[in-house]
């Protein structure tokens, strides 16, 4: 059998450790395919059955046993493993992609791979960090066949990461850091070239959580509203008051924001509604400040509220904490991609304001994530995650399955 990975291009390490090189044409085609044809059958949260059959597919036909979590999908593989399960304590390196889409269309008008499922789409890159993994766990499974693998490493897939308070609770739930001793992933970041990864020690995304608010009042007519609740002014009021008086309440260093997504309320312009609903988030960059926001924040909301003779229903949904960068994993991969393609492919990154769950698996084991470099080089128009143009240079996909393959390699040599 052909080795997946070509040994020509070797990187010495320290102790005199060869590292096997670029991965072969072969390969890195098929992995751009698997990955347009994900982009092109995107699939919400707890509803990727498709995607979790392909990965399945493609992983047994590489000799590997992979497991499809409890709530039937997503899905594990050892590699390194003899039997079943790994019983050898918590030594494995886990390899972590989120396989879920987004309920947004899909803009791109000339892309021969757009999706074809109507308002889904795969905007945030989840497509790129499921082949990632995917094509990491096939190159290792082969240096395992021939004896090159120094320790088991474990793939993850994870279900709904888009869905609060994320798919990483039902993946921990099913076993899957049973045996693990440290995890690793990484997110799409549009921001930075292909060819790069971006790195940082410490809080690398933010807290978030969602509030929904009902506000209720007995209505009337806009010619009295001294006689009744003006409940638009009490919607505006807790619009404009509960972020001001909340971030008095908070060191201002903890970075906690609260911003609305929707307000709806009324239904003509000389009657003063009984209803009023409010939708937003909560984030926030400090783990601590993270754990009392929903004390301080229903409390301002239920004052405001009050203040203006408005009943308050509040439903606080608790999301996920900062993903806090453990810094001997980060150490890790800053060493494996230097390995790979020398210390100019690393730079350093700011903290994100946006939530990931991959948060709740650093609650039990140290990991880090890294932001995958997926803009072209010189290219100007930066494609946002999250909007329905969004796409990526697929060379940053060899990219993401070296610094995985490396930072395995690397594990196991320390």
């Amino acid at each position: 059998m052909k080795p997946l990975m070509s040994l020509e291009s070797e990187v010495d390490l320290p102790g005199g450790a060869v590292l096997p090189g670029a991965l072969p044409d072969a390969l890195r085609a098929e992995l751009i395919a698997f990955r347009r044809d994900m982009h092109m059958h995107p699939e919400l949260g707890n509803q990727e059955f498709r995607t979790t059959a392909a990965i399945k597919e493609r992983l047994e036909r590489a000799g590997l046993k992979p497991r499809v979590l409890a709530v039937g999908t997503g899905l594990v593989c050892d590699i390194g493993v003899e039997g079943e399960q790994w019983d050898g304590g918590p030594s494995m390196l886990a390899l972590r992609a989120d396989i879920d889409g987004l309920p947004i269309p899909d803009t791109k008008t000339e892309c021969p791979y757009r999706s074809t499922v109507p308002d889904r789409a795969h905007a945030c890159g989840h497509d790129v960090h499921t082949t990632v993994v995917l094509g990491a766990g096939l190159v290792l499974a082969e240096l395992h066949r021939q004896g090159a693998l120094p320790r088991p490493v474990r793939l993850i897939f994870q279900p709904a990461e888009e869905v609060l308070p994320g798919g990483a609770a039902d993946a921990i739930k099913s076993g899957a850091l049973e045996g693990v001793g440290a995890i690793i992933a990484v997110h799409c970041d549009p921001r930075v070239d292909a060819g790069r990864i971006g790195l940082r020690e410490g809080p690398i995304t933010s807290a978030c959580d969602r509030l929904e608010i009902g506000l209720d009042g007995p209505g009337g007519h806009t010619a009295r509203p001294h006689l009744t609740t003006d409940l638009v002014t009490a919607a505006a009021r807790v619009v404009t008051d509960v972020p001001a008086l909340v971030g008095r309440r908070f060191d201002s260093r903890s970075g906690l924001a609260i911003t609305w997504g929707r307000v709806e309320s009324g239904h003509a312009p000389n009657v003063i509604p009984q209803h009023a609903e409010l939708s937003g988030t909560v984030r926030c960059l400090d783990l601590e400040a993270w754990r009392q926001a929903p004390d301080v924040v229903v409390a301002a909301i239920d004052e405001v509220a009050n203040l203006h003779r408005a009943k308050s229903e509040i439903n606080y949904v608790r999301g996920v904490p900062p993903v806090v960068n453990e810094p001997g994993v980060t150490e890790l991969l800053r060493e494996a991609m230097i390995a790979r393609r020398g210390v100019e492919s690393v730079e350093g990154t700011e903290q994100s304001l946006g939530g990931e769950d991959f948060s709740w698996y650093l609650e039990h084991v140290p990991g880090a994530m890294a932001r995958l470099g997926v803009r072209t080089p010189g290219e100007r128009h930066v494609r946002d995650l999250h909007q329905g143009d969004f796409d990526v240079d697929e060379s940053a996909i060899t990219v993401g399955v070296e610094l995985f393959t490396a930072a395995a390699l690397v594990n196991g040599l320390r």
